[in-house]
């Protein structure tokens, strides 16, 4: 979801306070192994962390900053010991375009400034459309996360070039089970392309975008959801309307961010015989990118063929 200004700044205000006040951390660390030092990595979500074990192999330790699945991690506040983690870095993985701006403050204030920094929204190209805002949420992108594990690749190669070649491997290996997801993505947009499908928030859309299916929810509706406005009578009425008028074959709804509007909406989905395919912003316990990922699409297949 992207913040407003004053709500970044917001943020940012209390990420500040944290470290004053010494707040305690969210954050997981790889498993330490004897050998050769290994290139000491800082991912902002677990997310972009998973992928860059996958490519850096048992050459590297990870720590990832945001990593409960229960948290909105627009509401992170980071801590001192995130700071230690960042001054330390050797490469630094970050979302970019508003969603963890506290990674380049602390990079910064802890005068990191020779750290390797892959932005993966830098990275896709992706830029906002004309009169809307841009969505951040680029890990659902399969394209994007292909040319971000071959960024890391390259990163990790800079911090120690000699393991590049098993980096490069490692890269390529995981490129290569991206593409199922991307096969099963092309199956979904011959079989329902042009389909209607609801969202409560921008989360799913490249996933969605990339199936085929069209995003019939009012504007209103989920950039208010994603501001954490309320959302107005009219516009709440126009997008239960989608379930009640069967305008839609599927809720794509972010468990992350609930609360009764969201809950409104799930409640007609449901009440209408529409499925409701549940999705996070951060990996769910127990779950890597790949098999996490394995699960949104095919949820949103079966979804979709009920």
């Amino acid at each position: 979801m992207s913040l407003s200004t004053s709500r970044r700044l917001a943020l940012l205000t209390g990420a500040s306070l944290a470290l004053l006040a010494g707040c305690g951390s969210s954050s997981d660390s790889a498993d330490a192994k004897s050998g050769p030092a290994r290139v000491a990595v800082v991912a902002s979500t677990n997310v972009w962390g998973d992928i860059a074990r996958r490519v850096g192999g048992d050459r590297v330790d990870v720590t990832s900053v945001i990593s409960n699945p229960d948290q909105d991690p627009h509401s992170y506040e980071a801590d001192p010991q995130n700071q230690l983690a960042l001054s330390k870095a050797k490469v630094v993985v970050e979302n970019g375009g508003g969603y963890d701006d506290f990674v380049d403050r602390m990079l910064k204030s802890g005068h990191n400034d020779s750290a390797e920094v892959v932005n993966a929204v830098e990275v896709s190209g992706r830029t906002a459309p004309e009169g809307g805002e841009l969505n951040e949420h680029v890990w659902y992108d399969f394209p994007t996360v292909a040319k971000v594990a071959d960024r890391i690749s390259a990163a990790l190669a800079k911090a120690d070039p000699g393991d590049a070649g098993a980096f490069e491997k490692n890269a390529a290996a995981f490129k290569a089970k991206l593409a199922p997801l991307e096969a099963e993505e092309a199956r979904i947009k011959k079989a329902h392309g042009g389909e209607g499908v609801a969202i409560t928030e921008p989360v799913p859309l490249y996933m969605t975008e990339a199936s085929g299916l069209v995003n019939r929810t009012p504007a209103q509706f989920s950039e208010a959801i994603e501001e954490g406005d309320d959302v107005s009578p009219r516009v709440l009425q126009e997008s239960l309307a989608l379930f009640s008028g069967k305008k839609v074959k599927v809720l794509v709804y972010n468990e992350q961010t609930s609360g009764p509007q969201t809950e409104k909406a799930e409640a007609a989905a449901k009440a209408a015989g529409i499925p409701v395919v549940p999705v996070t912003e951060t990996l769910p316990k127990g779950k890597d990118y790949l098999g996490w990922m394995t699960d949104n699409v095919d949820a949103l297949a079966s979804a979709l063929a009920k």
